[in-house]
């Protein structure tokens, strides 16, 4: 997912998006509106809801609910080992759906049955199952989604309000297995509100052998919202996303940091994602004939209608998710098709409205481009279609939002090339079809470990740019007209707009929940790409990308966390001991980089008054004796030497530089250029808090830097990186990013008004 709005001074990724949007004439977001009172939910064999950990001691117990990023590495057959590609199916599938889903675009509801085929991967019997009913995050105050948005003061994309007739829920109707009611109920695993409704527990009535499956038939009703966070409807343009009963993940010893069987089922926070098991869907929508409908998955024969109605069938195996969307007012997609090594034939298609032909145009490119890099790059992609959406205008909620095969791009008004509406369409296809691989075929846990999908894709998504030499236009095509164009690089973007934070106040591998503000949440986007940014300056590019194929061959199609990403990175590039510190300072840790010269001295090395002993006695030089030998050396010296340049004379000078930090550990280098031009460069571990380098030269230093070639982007202040002898302009010019900050602060408050 993009992240947009998250406090004034922050606007990334597709922050790019939100004050580039309003920028590109795009659109702007609606005051909340005032929240219906709570809903009263039904359902076949509703118990009263539960809250904390699963009853029973023999029960398998919930995770915790402050988990985060995991430090100790998974076992080497967690979810079943390495996929070398010769098994019968990519994944190691644990779910199957088969759903059957009817849309009703007046009344904007789903009647759907689902049949839901679970694998017990453990080596005991299970009566108890959990899912995720993630719609229910928008059914009204009461959940745990809209209640940290109201009482933590969180923002969330655009934050457009819900009005009157606008909330969605999912009401389950039935649920059997082999013909025999199942009781359910709400449960709270993170201890929210007992009014969130966004994880439910089925009590079976029949246990589920180890290893063994079962088959539980579940009847739902959809209400869908007015477009928020990712899904819902905007007139007749339908974007349904985590709109089925979800099971969640049964993790087991030795995997992401577990010691024993544990249920992984977080309930729908307001900054968190998606974490799932891999699985098969077969999947019949029924829409009206008159609707276009794109969909996760290859589509299985021709379309069936049946009076005004017409039954799409999507399948895809060896994925974690499905989404869909329908509408009656698009232009026929765009197609494209890609074909590299490693990878079946692509089909690619774009579905959009007429006013985005522009951003389709883009989109389809970006696309097929993104296929190519993420495939070399990386490794192979799997799949034979990719699907991109580019949301209606007023429908930005759906926009920037990824999902296995199909994905949601933006539109803007001004997306003429070189200006940042281009740059934004281009970023927001980049980042959510990266998606693809980093929550999609590396599945992490987006609940626990947002760095791993968001931060991560975000990095190798500016990577990309970079590779395209893709700079960002930070202006319109209006003001183009009038002069103002400047221009930042990805990661100089990245930088400006999220990294400079003094003090972070959580590590980048803290879940997406215990965040101390939406601001430093953004941070698992910015801060994470620009330490992945400067870690590869510290090891190379070639050791970077060994170690990134390393990462996805050992877990694609499995469930790594942050210590086996970690470890694949280490191994793969073979710099362990720069890994490890960089992943201890800022995933597991919270330490600032703030590296400066703290001070620059050049002295003349003159004589000194005193004694001295030779050939058995002391002698004295008095202070007037040394003066004189002074002055008629430097006499004789100039009349040798009537050229001479300013600071050049009889003496050397004795030139002191001192650097220090004040944060982590981080080795630059620091370069001393003298009055000659000649320079001295030396590489500084940072291992001591500060450091003095002495050099004796005939002239004088003119000015001592760290990191002359702008090679880091994590160190808090780059202006204290430079010191002169003589106080200049210099350090206003050393680092433009630092000027950046100032325009991204104002193409944010731009995004405010």
């Amino acid at each position: 997912m993009t992240r947009t709005r998250t406090g004034a001074a922050v606007v990334l990724s597709a922050g790019v998006v939100t004050a580039l949007s309003w920028l590109a004439f795009g659109q702007h977001p609606a005051k909340p509106s005032a929240t219906p009172p709570e809903q009263k939910r039904i359902g076949s064999g509703e118990t009263p809801a539960a809250t904390g950990t699963p009853e029973g001691a023999a029960e398998i117990p919930f995770v915790s609910p402050r988990a985060h990023a995991v430090e100790t590495p998974s076992a080497p057959n967690a979810w079943g080992g390495p996929r070398t590609g010769k098994e019968a199916t990519l994944s190691d599938r644990v779910v199957k759906y088969d759903i059957d889903a009817t849309l009703d675009p007046k009344a904007h509801t789903i009647d759907a049955q689902e049949k839901l085929t679970w694998r017990n991967r453990s080596d005991r019997p299970v009566k108890t199952i959990y899912l995720h009913l993630y719609l229910n995050a928008f059914e009204g105050p009461g959940s745990t989604f809209l209640t940290e948005h109201r009482e933590g003061g969180f923002e969330f994309r655009s934050d457009v309000g819900t009005k009157d007739g606008q909330w969605g829920h999912i009401e389950l109707k039935k649920v059997e297995q082999a013909g025999a009611t199942v009781p359910w109920k709400f449960v709270h695993p993170d201890g929210g509100p007992e009014t969130d409704h966004t994880v439910v527990r089925f009590d079976l009535p029949t246990a589920v052998a180890p290893g063994g499956n079962t088959t539980v038939d579940i009847a739902f009703h959809d209400q869908l919202p007015r477009v928020i966070a990712r899904t819902g409807w905007f007139g007749s343009f339908h974007m349904i996303g985590q709109w089925f009963p979800k099971v969640g993940v049964l993790e087991l010893a030795g995997e992401r940091g577990a010691t024993a069987p544990r249920w992984n089922v977080h309930e729908f926070h307001l900054h968190s994602e998606f974490y799932a098991d891999w699985g098969e869907y077969d999947v019949r929508m029924t829409v009206p004939k008159s609707f276009q409908v794109a969909s996760a998955g290859e589509e299985e024969g021709a379309p069936v209608v049946k009076g005004d109605l017409v039954t799409h069938h999507f399948v895809q195996g060896d994925v974690h998710d499905f989404a869909w969307m329908a509408a009656d007012n698009f232009a026929p997609p765009l197609e494209g098709a890609y074909e590299g090594p490693g990878s079946p034939p692509v089909k690619v298609k774009v579905f959009y409205p007429p006013e985005y032909k522009v951003d389709a145009e883009r989109s389809l490119q970006a696309t097929i481009d993104s296929i190519r890099f993420f495939s070399t790059t990386l490794g192979p992609y799997p799949y034979r279609t990719s699907t991109c959406i580019v949301p209606p205008y007023n429908a930005g909620e759906a926009g920037g939002m990824e999902y296995q095969t199909i994905f949601t791009g933006d539109g803007f008004l001004d997306a003429a090339p070189d200006t940042i509406g281009a740059a934004a369409v281009d970023f927001v296809v980049i980042h959510e079809f990266g998606h693809g691989y980093f929550y999609g075929l590396l599945a992490s846990n987006e609940f626990e470990e947002p760095f791993l999908d968001e931060g991560m894709n975000e990095y190798w998504d500016m990577r990309m740019m970079r590779a395209r030499n893709q700079d960002v236009h930070l202006t319109s095509s209006t003001l183009k007209r009038i002069g103002f164009d400047p221009t930042l690089s990805g990661f100089g973007y990245e930088r400006a707009t999220g990294a400079l934070n003094v003090h972070p106040a959580d590590p980048i591998g803290e879940n997406s929940w215990d965040h101390m503000s939406s601001e430093s949440y953004g941070q698992v986007y910015s801060r994470t790409a620009t330490v992945m940014h400067d870690l590869e300056e510290r090891i190379g590019k070639d050791a970077t990308e060994r170690g990134f194929r390393n990462y996805y061959a050992k877990w694609h199609f499995r469930h790594p966390s942050a210590a086996d990403l970690m470890d694949a990175l280490a191994e793969g590039s073979g710099e362990r001991a720069t890994v490890e510190e960089v992943f201890h300072q800022n995933v597991f840790g919270v330490q600032t980089v703030d590296n400066r010269v703290q001070s620059l001295t050049s002295d003349e090395e003159l004589p000194q008054p005193g004694t001295t002993y030779k050939d058995g006695k002391w002698t004295e030089e008095t202070k007037e004796q040394v003066d004189k030998r002074i002055s008629d050396k430097r006499a004789e010296w100039k009349k040798a030497h009537p050229d001479a340049k300013h600071g050049e004379g009889p003496f050397p000078y004795r030139t002191v530089v001192t650097v220090r930090r004040d944060g982590a550990r981080w080795p630059e280098t620091l370069v001393v250029k003298f009055e000659d031009d000649s320079t001295e460069t030396i590489k500084w571990d940072g291992e001591r808090l500060w450091q003095r380098f002495t050099f004796h030269k005939p002239v004088k230093a003119k000015w001592a830097e760290l990191d002359p070639e702008r090679r880091y982007y994590l160190d808090a202040n780059k202006v204290n990186d430079g010191h002169a002898r003589e106080p200049d302009s210099s350090a206003a010019r050393r680092w433009t990013s630092d000027l950046s900050s100032a325009v991204e602060v104002l193409y944010s408050l731009v995004g405010t008004l």
